[in-house]
């Protein structure tokens, strides 16, 4: 593993250390009636019944980021320590979305879920594509995770329901919400609740078990309320087990897009790692891998790594 020699707290939140991973990309899933569903896939090298995360992506600003080639960092830690990782290209991606004038431009919210839902069907179809993966993903312990509006996305596979609508998958058994959106409806101002009538999340239907990470400066845009908006699942969902909030950092977890992407307000290489490692012993713990990697992760960070960020558990 190459030293990071930008961190210095986080080193006290427990982490295995990363082995060799391999990638596929971009792996093309035909769909009917629209261009294929881009995605790469990284996983560990070696080993077997490897659990999964599908990484839904944002809608920032940069043009690359919001793609299968955003968020290579976690991505790769992730992959590192024993997860197959799967990032989609979305509908919404402008790199390789779909058309401004297509229905449902530019944000796709349902398209995104439909993608979402394409990846867990046809995992089996993924592994052909990928020899040297092929027959050792465990198809039973699946997780997502989304960051901003990916982060919607996740909610409603989770269980969110949008005006009585509901979205869930249950072979999804565990996800993490990374800045997402909070309340929509009265809780935004005037013109965002009218140009994002989706955000109108009922949270309390999301049972699925769930980590909440939120930066203790993000500003949202979208609501006269403050950082505090981005917890809502935490605080309405069933599900919702933890709220994560770093501090030190806004809407991009000090990099959680890329170090230097639009996306990043501030670059805080402690933060990133610690968000990194909390949401690693999340995953470890919700997917059955390790037992222990969620409660020590937390006490550390409640003891030595303090000052990186709060932890609170229902």
């Amino acid at each position: 593993m190459t030293t990071n020699n930008l961190i210095d707290i986080a080193r006290r939140i427990p982490t295995s250390v990363g082995a060799l991973t391999i990638a596929y990309s971009p792996i093309r899933l035909d769909i009917d009636g629209r261009p294929p569903l881009e995605l790469r896939l990284t996983a560990p090298a070696k080993g077997d019944r490897l659990p999964i995360v599908i990484l839904s992506h944002g809608f920032g600003p940069s043009f690359y980021v919001p793609s299968k080639d955003g968020y290579a960092h976690l991505a790769q830690f992730w992959a590192e320590r024993g997860f197959a990782v799967i990032q989609p290209t979305h509908a919404s991606s402008r790199v390789g979305g779909r058309p401004d004038d297509a229905e449902g431009a530019p944000f796709f919210w349902r398209e995104r879920v439909a993608e979402i839902r394409t990846v867990v069907d046809r995992l089996s179809e993924i592994e052909e594509r990928a020899p040297a993966v092929s027959g050792r993903l465990d198809h039973d312990r699946i997780a997502a995770a989304g960051h901003s509006l990916g982060g919607h996305t996740v909610s409603l596979l989770l269980g969110a329901q949008l005006h009585g609508e509901t979205f869930r998958d249950p072979r999804i058994k565990a996800g993490i919400l990374l800045t997402a959106p909070g309340r929509g409806g009265k809780d935004l101002t005037e013109e965002n609740a009218a140009r994002f009538p989706f955000f109108d999340l009922d949270f309390s239907h999301l049972t699925t078990p769930s980590l909440v990470v939120c930066g203790a400066d993000d500003n949202p845009h979208f609501t006269p309320r403050g950082p505090d908006w981005h917890a809502d699942a935490y605080h309405d969902a069933v599900g919702a087990h933890a709220l994560l909030t770093l501090h030190g950092v806004g809407h991009g977890l000090g990099g959680i897009a890329g170090l230097d992407a639009k996306e990043t307000e501030v670059e805080v290489p402690d933060a990133l790692e610690a968000t990194k490692r909390m949401t690693l012993a999340w995953l470890r713990t919700a997917l059955g891998d390790d037992a222990n990697a969620w409660s020590s992760a937390c006490t550390a960070l409640k003891g030595p790594a303090s000052s990186l960020g709060t932890v609170v558990e229902k």
